[in-house]
Parts: structure tokens; C-alpha cells; sequence
């Protein structure tokens, strides 16, 4: 019976020692598996976050683009309405002009009749005329000074009245030309306005497909996590497997080392009674045993250095300028062309870039739009203003000359019209601020 449960041990035993290998070999076999299926979650979650940070970014310059499409439309807008004063004016100026003008015809008419009755009664008869009516010389010579003043009269009144009729002309054209420079500017910003919604929707289209892409790809991380749950309760197994195989192969071999030890002690008293020495070799043999143990040390030493760091410090530099030496810096580049968004002082540039590029000329570092420049140097009035300050309006800003006028980069039409230029009347339209730069 004991020899039957000895094999049986045995035999059990062994069993365990075979599922001991195979349950290990899978064990790898799902740890490899789920090192990858981590490194392909991992780079999932990275693309997701790359994706998701690209997606922030746009969302940011779509916030940004549809602020400075607010800006253009509400400068659109502004500038409609300053059209529209600039018509009204321009007709109300007609209005004059056409007042002046039935006026001048009227003078005209009379000074004629009183020109050609002198004429038709001129000559010496005319004054002998005027003698025999006199009643003396003084009365005489009082008729010829009238009639000598009322032929100045007619000249003055007519001089007056083409100096009306002049004066109210220059004022319609230069009504039409600053109406004509006004509906230049609200063109600019209608295309700036094009270009903003067309990159507007474009960004837009562009983040959608951001997160269509984040969906699909936190539906795969989703996927890799679900794996990875499963090899984990995989692993799990096969470790409650290798646990209780390990459990059963210690029963075993505790069972197999106790019917050793019994079968060897039935055969030490079966012949203890003939062979004591032989019985004393044996329990020797099977009690003795020896340990041996070594120990071992290992040191390490470590050094550092010292590290410096070195610091540098940059000191800037101020200048300084007069403003009329702005403006005339400013001046020499009349001329050039008007580009949207362009920065070249010679061959392209809009008005915020020329005030800034020319002032950087000095030294002096401004914003690069208007609507920033509103805020540079000193606020003062206008009537403050001279020389080198700049006058900001909605959507424009230019540079005053001390005499009135302006020289800024105008529109995109063809010089004299656009381009940079000078223009005699700084308050052709209502302003934001008058800042000082050069004190």
C-alpha cells in the first residue's frame, strides 16, 4: 500500500512539474503580447494628444480670425456711414455750386444791360447830356463818379462771384476725391473680408476633421485598453494556475519525502537486530548535511564638478528725431505703391506698416495695426498736433505734416490717387485718437 501511494505521489508529482513549464511558456507568450498591445496604446494616446493639441491651436486661430472679422466688418460699416456723409456733402455742395453759379449769371445779366445802355447812349452827346442836366459842375462831376462806381461795383461783385463759384468747385472735387478714397478703403477691407471667411471656413472644415480623427483614434486606445484587460485576466490565470500546480507539486513531494523517510525506517529496524553498525551508517548517511556561505562588498565612488553658468545682459539704445524729420523722411517714399499687408517702404505697404517702418527708422518700436498704434506714445488733442504725430482713424492712421495735411499709405490705387501720398486735409474723416512719438 505504501509503495502504491509512493508512486502515486510520484507519478502527481511529475504531472505538476510538466504543467509547471507550459503554464510559464504561456505566461511570456501573453506578457510579450501585452508589451505590445501597451507600446500601440501608448502610441495611440500620444496621436490623440498631438491631434487634440492641433485642434486647440486651430480652434485659437479660428478665435482670432473671427475677432479681426468682427473688426473688418464693424470698419466696413463705419466707413459705409462716412460714404454716406461724403454724398451728402457732395450734394450739398452741388446745391452751392449751382446757387453760385445762377448768381454769377444774374450779376452778369444786369452788368450787361447797364454795359450796353452806356453804349447805346455813349459818346459826346452822352455827356453833353449829362452837362445840360446838371445843375452845376459839382453835380456834374457826382454823376461821373457814380457811374464810375458803379462800373467797379460790377467788377468786384463779378471778381466775388467766380471766386464763389471757384472756391465751391475745389470744394465738390475734393469732397469726391476723399468720397473716392473712402470707397477705395471699404474695398480693401470687403476683400479682407472675403479672405477672413474663406479661411475661416477652411479652419473650421479643418478642425472637424481633427475630431473625427480623435474619434477614430481613441475608439482603437479603447480597443488596446479592452486587450489589455483581457491579458491581464489572462496572466491572472495562468499565475492562480502556476500557484496551485506549484501548491500540488509541494504536497507531492512532501507525501513522497514521508514515505522515503517511513520506507527507510522500516528497513533500518528490519536489520537492526543483526547489523547495528550497518544501522548506524545508515541514519549517518541520511542525517548529515553541510552549508557553505561567502559574502562579497563592492563599493563605488562618485565625483562632480562644479558647473558655472555665465550670464549676459543686453543693453538697448535710444534714439531720438524731430518731427519734422519724420515727416520728411516720411515724404521721399510718395509715389510707391499701396500693398495690403505689405512691409517695404519702396515696393509695397499698407498704412499701419508705413508708420511703423517709418519710425523704426528712428528707433522707435510701434504696433503693426492701427487699432495697436491707437494706443503708442502720448495722447494729445488735436489741437495740440503738430509736425510727427500720428492721427489714428477706424481702420487707418497716417502721419501729420504740421500744416493740416497727411502723408500715408492710402489704397491700392494708382498714385496720385492711392498709394502713398500726401493729402491736404487730415480731418476728411472723423478720427480715434492723435498720439504723440517724438517728443
Amino acid at each position: 500500500m505504501k509503495k502504491r501511494f509512493l508512486c502515486l505521489s510520484l507519478i502527481f508529482a511529475m504531472t505538476a512539474a510538466q504543467v509547471m513549464p507550459v503554464a510559464a511558456a504561456r505566461k511570456d507568450e501573453v506578457q510579450a503580447e501585452k508589451a505590445e498591445t501597451q507600446s500601440k496604446l501608448a502610441q495611440a494616446e500620444s496621436k490623440a494628444d498631438d491631434l487634440e493639441a492641433k485642434k486647440n491651436a486651430l480652434l485659437n486661430e479660428i478665435d482670432s480670425i473671427d475677432k479681426s472679422l468682427v473688426q473688418t466688418i464693424a470698419q466696413i460699416d463705419i466707413l459705409k456711414g462716412e460714404i454716406s456723409d461724403k454724398e451728402d456733402a457732395i450734394t450739398e455742395t452741388k446745391e452751392k455750386l449751382e446757387e453760385a453759379e445762377a448768381e454769377k449769371e444774374t450779376q452778369y445779366e444786369s452788368m450787361k444791360k447797364r454795359i450796353q445802355y452806356l453804349y447805346e447812349n455813349g459818346g459826346t452827346k452822352a455827356w453833353a447830356q449829362m452837362l445840360l442836366e446838371s445843375g452845376n459842375i459839382l453835380d456834374m462831376v457826382g454823376k461821373a463818379e457814380y457811374t464810375e462806381k458803379m462800373y467797379q461795383y460790377d467788377r468786384d461783385e463779378l471778381k466775388k462771384m467766380k471766386e464763389v463759384v471757384t472756391q465751391v468747385t475745389d470744394l465738390g472735387n475734393q469732397l469726391t476725391q476723399e468720397k473716392a478714397e473712402l470707397e477705395d478703403m471699404k474695398q480693401v477691407q470687403e476683400e479682407q473680408q472675403e479672405t477672413l471667411e474663406t479661411q475661416l471656413a477652411q479652419k473650421k472644415a479643418t478642425a472637424s476633421d481633427y475630431e473625427s480623427q480623435i474619434a477614430s483614434v481613441e475608439a482603437q486606445a479603447q480597443e488596446y485598453r479592452n486587450l489589455i484587460e483581457q491579458q491581464n485576466a489572462e496572466l491572472q490565470k495562468i499565475q492562480e494556475e502556476e500557484a496551485r500546480a506549484a501548491e500540488a507539486a509541494r504536497k507531492a513531494q512532501e507525501a513522497a519525502e514521508k514515505a522515503r523517510q517511513e520506507a527507510a525506517q522500516n528497513q533500518t529496524q528490519a536489520v537492526e537486530s543483526t547489523d547495528n553498525t550497518a544501522t548506524e551508517e545508515v541514519q549517518t548517511s541520511t542525517g548529515s548535511s553541510s552549508n557553505e556561505n561567502s559574502n562579497s562588498s563592492t563599493s563605488t565612488e562618485s565625483s562632480s564638478e562644479p558647473v558655472e553658468e555665465e550670464t549676459t545682459s543686453n543693453s538697448g539704445s535710444s534714439y531720438s528725431a524731430t518731427g519734422e524729420a519724420v515727416v520728411a523722411y516720411a515724404s521721399q517714399f510718395i509715389g510707391n505703391p499701396y500693398v495690403y499687408g505689405g512691409n517695404s517702404l519702396t515696393n509695397g505697404i499698407d498704412c499701419s506698416g508705413f508708420v511703423q517702418q517709418v519710425f523704426a527708422h528712428f528707433g522707435y518700436s510701434l504696433p503693426r495695426v492701427s487699432d495697436a498704434q491707437a494706443g503708442a506714445g502720448r495722447g494729445i488733442s488735436y489741437s495740440e498736433s503738430r509736425a510727427g504725430d500720428i492721427i489714428v482713424y477706424s481702420g487707418h492712421v497716417a502721419i501729420l505734416t504740421g500744416d493740416g495735411g497727411i502723408v500715408h499709405a492710402s489704397n491700392s490705387a494708382p498714385y496720385p490717387q492711392g498709394g502713398i501720398k500726401y493729402s491736404s486735409n487730415a480731418l476728411y474723416r472723423p478720427y480715434i485718437a492723435v498720439r504723440r512719438i517724438v517728443e
